[in-house]
């Protein structure tokens, strides 16, 4: 199922008739930087989403999340009308649209593992080419971390970060 789009625009135009605009990003990406008024409900809780009859406008960062899980968010939706908001917040920000960014928020989780995973096979190539060939085993080790993260939607570099001291204070 796919929803109808509507431009920044027009977005605009339906949350000042009464819409809620649903933001589908995760809650750490949510505290980091949002749309002024838009509830947070992530895609895994989109279940939960209260019915009230007025029309839901839903967004991630690029639109492409809720592109993909067009027919999830509908089913949210009941029957109110559900659109996407094309470009998602990316498309609100470039529109000129106001945005409300909190830079004390750490950076988003899977920000955060990617630099992670980066330092580290980066680190296990050059240590291996460099000090000793076993640290080529690191490289190999993360790259196994990530096959299974992809496979299984469990990452354990996500999870690890998650409890790290800067990640505590992060808005839910």
């Amino acid at each position: 199922m796919t929803l109808a789009t509507l431009s920044p625009a027009d977005t605009r135009a339906a949350i000042d008739a009464g819409a809620r605009l649903i933001d589908i990003r995760g809650a750490d990406e949510h505290a980091r930087e949002r749309i002024p008024g838009a509830m947070s409900v992530p895609l895994d809780r989109i279940a939960g989403l209260p019915r009230d009859g007025r029309p839901v406008v839903f967004h991630c960062k690029s639109g492409m999340r809720t592109a993909a899980n067009a027919a999830q968010l509908s089913a949210a939706a009941g029957s109110a009308p559900a659109y996407i908001l094309e470009g998602g917040i990316d498309g609100w920000r470039q529109a000129g649209q106001p945005i409300l960014a909190d830079r004390s928020q750490p950076l988003e989780l899977m920000r955060q593992v990617q630099i992670t995973a980066g330092a580290l096979v980066l680190s296990g190539v050059l240590l291996g080419l460099f000090a000793a060939p076993g640290f080529f085993g690191l490289s190999a080790f993360v790259g196994a971390g990530l096959m299974f993260a992809g496979m299984t939607g469990w990452c354990g570099m996500a999870n690890l970060l998650r409890i790290m001291p800067w990640n505590r204070h992060a808005a839910t």
